[in-house]
């Protein structure tokens, strides 16, 4: 970039142009989230049939272009913000050297180099040394010197290095222009969607490849974003957003979303907006690599004859095919599994009067993380955490998202009218096997931190009147977590309900960091976990006499046993739950109690008879 184009560009003619993208991306993420939330679920809650279905369709694949639009247009403000960094950085630069220029009275050329006047003469017999022109990395004595003094020392004339300093001081600001502009003219170019009306796979793809080549150009900019205290807390994280302006948490949550959906005390609708960027777009990329990857071959078994008899084994064929592909073909069907399950539950919005869902967390790493809101914690009166048990990933999330959808229902048939968000938590990795993992306690120590977290983050960013009412659930081994985290730090919850519990890590309720009175435990008719649990993963304190842990089903344990067995209240019959997998069956009295505390109406919480 040449010196009179950089001296005559206007920075603030493309800040103005982010700042319309920044407007476009609002825009679209206001239509989407209208779509979404307002359209369809007032279709889904009225209306019925083959019409509705097609329209339904047909508005998520709007939605769909629209959050694509929302995406695209992010990134291009932000990629013409970090233009605008770049160049101001580097504009500042060249007209504080053409100031000191002009202060100097030298003359600055179009090429940059800078001539500069003759000096004084040292005394009446020497000429004065003379003036020049010099550029960049000019050498710092002027060949053929007027005496053998000054070819002996440093140029007579001290305009001379002075004109050097500045030559090079306009070399650095050209140079640092052009490669900002050589950084910056392919990414924003690139920024461009097809010419279509289809939002695929690849082109969620392109916009995830979009964001990377983005964020590594800006990474200065970014930088000069000061980011939240390492290891911060859930209030310092809140504290650090609300100090960012506009542009810079569209930055963010443009160039950063992974991190901003993480960050424990943010806003909801601000996680929301960064996770759904994240699924979106890992979604479109794990379609792409499992169509990249040969289906298993149809012939996966074969008998061979051994001694014994027929042996059942796997056939080459397959054998080859596992080896290579197996382990990654298993993690993409997983995790696509369980992201079907998280757009289901966006897709069933309205229905049942569902509220709209809030995505706090996710990532398909590992097992996968999934943390889905059903409803706004952030403006809820009554807020519910549950915590899975074991065998719980992100392949099987559908059926932990579904119970926190039957638990909200069920609040407001308890409390017409009432303000609660009920919130699947899975944000830690759950024993995978009930025999080989669930019996060791790591795994709740493990993910009791986060739990904490995750429940204080709840307070930071409350914004509704009065403060929360806050219910921690756990079931079969979740309970476990939850138990840990209130043995090892403040549980920040006004209430606790165990169901199918096999023990929680303390001998007694006092001991769960709640109010007295204010632990609550179910276990049903023919669940078998409590039992397994008394041997292994029960509190700190044995069973006088028992020879056995102490686990919440325990009378001296102290928690406040509710009813999972039939029952009839008034006109309405509850049905009874029976195993470890049915205590959020719609209809149950399990349910039903579960429901009761969360809305603050202990008085009506039925206990066994």
């Amino acid at each position: 970039m040449d010196l009179a184009t950089l001296k005559a560009l206007k920075p603030s003619e493309f800040a103005q142009a982010a700042d319309g993208y920044r407007a476009s991306s609002n825009m679209a993420a206001a239509a989407k989230d209208h779509i979404d939330n307002v359209v369809a679920a007032g279709i889904r809650g009225s209306l019925s049939g083959v019409a509705r279905d097609a329209a339904l369709a047909e508005l998520k694949q709007l939605s769909a272009n629209f959050h694509y639009t929302q995406i695209e247009c992010g990134l291009v403000s932000a990629a013409l913000n970090g233009f605008v960094h770049d160049m101001d950085a580097a504009r500042g630069k060249l007209l504080s050297a053409l100031g000191d220029a002009e202060t100097f009275r030298f003359t600055v050329g179009a090429d940059g180099s800078v001539t500069y006047p003759a000096g004084q003469a040292r005394n009446s017999v020497e000429l004065p040394p003379p003036g020049g022109t010099v550029a960049a990395g000019a050498a710092p004595q002027a060949s053929g010197a007027q005496s053998a003094v000054a070819r002996m020392g440093p140029d007579p004339n001290p305009h001379r290095a002075e004109a050097i300093a500045l030559a090079d001081r306009i070399a650095a600001a050209l140079k640092e222009a052009t490669e900002a502009d050589a950084k910056w003219e392919p990414r924003i170019r690139a920024l461009k969607a097809d010419d279509d009306l289809t939002v695929s796979a690849h082109d969620l793809a392109d916009a995830q490849s979009d964001m990377g080549g983005v964020r590594e150009a800006g990474r200065r900019y970014l930088d000069s974003i000061s980011g939240p205290p390492k290891d911060a807390t859930p209030v310092q994280n809140a504290d650090w957003w609300k100090r960012l302006t506009p542009q810079e948490q569209e930055a963010y949550l443009s160039l950063r979303p992974d991190f901003v959906g993480k960050l424990d005390g943010l806003p909801a609708e601000v996680r929301d907006e960064a996770n759904r960027t994240v699924f979106d777009e890992k979604r479109a990329e794990y379609r792409i690599r499992l169509d990249a990857i040969p289906r298993p071959p149809a012939n996966e078994w074969t008998f061979v004859m051994t001694r014994a008899g027929a042996a059942k084994i796997h056939t080459d064929e397959w054998s080859n095919w596992d080896r290579k592909y197996g382990d990654d073909y298993r993690h993409l069907t997983a995790s696509l599994k369980g992201m079907e399950s998280i757009q289901n539950r966006f897709d069933i919005t309205g229905t049942g009067g569902l509220p709209e869902a809030y995505l706090l967390g996710f990532s398909p790493d590992g097992r996968g993380r999934a943390i889905v809101a059903t409803g706004n914690p952030d403006t809820a009166q009554h807020q519910a955490v549950y915590v899975p048990g074991t065998g719980s990933d992100l392949a099987n999330i559908a059926g932990k998202i579904h119970e926190m959808n039957d638990l909200w229902r069920q609040t407001h048939q308890a409390s017409p009218g009432a303000s609660v968000s009920t919130i699947t938590w899975l944000g830690y990795d759950a024993p995978h096997d009930p025999v080989k993992d669930a019996p060791f306690g790591h795994y709740a120590y493990d993910g009791a931190p986060a739990y904490r977290r995750f429940m204080d983050g709840l307070d930071a960013s409350h914004n509704g009147p009065g403060e929360p009412h806050r219910t921690a659930i756990g079931h079969s081994y979740g309970s476990t977590l939850i138990g840990a985290a209130a043995q090892k730090g403040d549980l920040n919850a006004d209430d606790v309900i165990f169901a199918g519990s096999p023990g929680v890590k303390v001998g007694s309720a006092g001991q769960m960091d709640v109010p007295k009175g204010h632990v609550w435990n179910e276990e049903a008719d023919g669940d078998k976990v409590p039992d397994v649990g008394r041997f292994g993963l029960g509190g700190s304190q044995w069973k006088i006499g028992g020879g056995t842990f102490i686990i919440p089903s325990d009378d001296v344990f102290g928690a406040n046993q509710m009813n999972t067995r039939a029952e009839n209240i008034g006109p309405e019959h509850f049905k009874s739950s029976q195993g470890h997998s049915h205590y959020w069956t719609p209809g149950t009295t399990a349910l039903k109690n579960q429901a009761l505390v969360v809305v603050g109406q202990y008085g009506n919480v039925t206990a066994p008879r």
